[in-house]
């Protein structure tokens, strides 16, 4: 029997994967939970320092707002 991975939390989840690597099911469902590409951010490799320091104002406030990985 297949645990109910909708019920599971977030962390809960990635400990049942790293535990029971062969259940292809649960990393389907953790993968599912991830933003989608139309919510994502996408930076390009900046090629001077300026567009580096623009970058890093901008992901300091998505990087605050993000819960944290492990809650």
């Amino acid at each position: 029997m297949k645990p109910n991975y909708d019920a599971m939390s977030w962390s809960e989840l990635r400990a049942y994967i790293l535990s029971h690597r062969d259940d292809l099911d649960a990393l389907e469902a953790l993968y599912a939970r991830r933003s989608p590409d139309s919510e994502a951010t996408w930076f390009t490799p900046p090629k001077t320092e300026e567009e580096w320091q623009q970058q890093m104002e901008m992901v300091r406030p998505i990087l605050e707002r993000k819960p944290k990985v492990n809650e």
